[in-house]
C-alpha cells in the first residue's frame, strides 16, 4: 500500500520525538550519574540531625549519652565528621561547625535545650543537599517522632538528595502512622534505611547509631568487616 505524504510525515515526527525522548532520557541519566558521588569519596561525613521540639526531650538525653558511640565504632574503620543539625521552638534551624571527635559533639548537644514547635525537615534536607553539593556526604542520620510537613515536598528533596549518594538512616521515635509513611519513604528515596525504635530500647539505638557510624566512616565493607547482628541488619536493608 502507497504511503501518503499526510503518513510519512506522521511516521518521521514521531521517530524524531522518539529520538528526542530517547537523548533526554539519556541527558537525565548521565546528570545522575554525575551527581552521585562515588563512594568512597563519600565516607567520613555525616549529618546528625535531631527533632529538639518540646516532645523529643527524653530522646535528646539519650542521644546525647550515645552519641560517643557512633565516635568509637568509626574509630577503628576510619575518621568521622559530624555535624549537629536541629530545629525547635518557631522556626528556629540550626547547624552546627563540623566536629571530629565525641567530647566537642557532646558540649554542642548540652547546650541545647527543647523548645515547643512544629517540625522543619524540610530544612534538615534541604541543608544536607547543600552540604553534599560543597563536599561529598555519605550518610543522613535524623531522629524524630512525627511529621507536620507536606510529606510530597520531603520526598522530592529526599529524591534529590538520593541522586547525591547521600543515604538517609530515618529514626522514627514511637509509633505515629503518618510519620512511618513519610519517613520509611525519605529513606527509600535516599538508599537508606528506616529504623524505629522506643524510649525503652536504648541498647538498641546505640547499636544501630555505631552501625551507621560505621557505615558513614567506612561504607558497605566496613559493615561486611564488623559483622556482628546490627550491622548485618543494617546491610540487610541497605540499597
Amino acid at each position: 500500500m502507497k504511503k501518503t505524504k499526510i503518513s510519512t510525515q506522521v511516521e518521521k515526527n514521531l521517530t524524531a520525538r522518539s529520538q528526542s525522548s530517547g537523548s533526554e532520557i539519556s541527558a537525565f541519566l548521565q546528570q545522575a550519574k554525575q551527581l552521585a558521588p562515588a563512594q568512597d569519596a563519600a565516607r567520613g561525613r555525616m549529618i546528625f540531625a535531631l527533632d529538639a521540639t518540646m516532645s523529643r526531650q527524653a530522646t535528646w538525653d539519650i542521644a546525647c549519652s550515645l552519641q560517643g558511640e557512633m565516635f568509637s565504632a568509626a574509630a577503628s574503620v576510619g575518621n568521622l565528621s559530624v555535624q549537629l543539625v536541629y530545629f525547635r521552638g518557631h522556626k528556629e534551624s540550626r547547624a552546627s561547625r563540623w566536629v571530629n571527635n565525641a567530647e566537642s559533639l557532646r558540649v554542642l548537644m548540652e547546650k541545647i535545650d527543647c523548645r515547643g514547635g512544629l517540625t522543619q525537615i524540610a530544612k534538615v534536607l534541604s541543608h544536607a543537599k547543600k552540604e553534599a553539593e560543597k563536599q561529598p556526604l555519605a550518610a543522613l542520620v535524623y531522629v524524630g517522632d512525627c511529621v507536620e510537613e507536606n510529606i510530597d515536598e520531603l520526598c522530592g528533596i529526599a529524591g534529590e538528595l538520593g541522586l547525591r549518594g547521600v543515604k538517609a538512616f530515618v529514626f522514627h521515635d514511637g509509633r505515629d502512622a503518618h510519620a512511618e509513611t513519610a519517613f520509611r519513604e525519605i529513606a527509600r528515596l535516599t538508599g537508606g534505611v528506616y529504623l524505629p525504635f522506643d524510649r525503652n530500647s536504648a541498647e538498641d539505638l546505640k547499636a544501630l547509631l555505631a552501625a551507621v557510624a560505621t557505615y558513614a566512616a567506612g561504607g558497605r565493607k566496613a559493615l561486611e568487616v564488623k559483622g556482628d547482628a546490627t550491622s548485618k541488619r543494617l546491610l540487610a536493608d541497605l540499597r
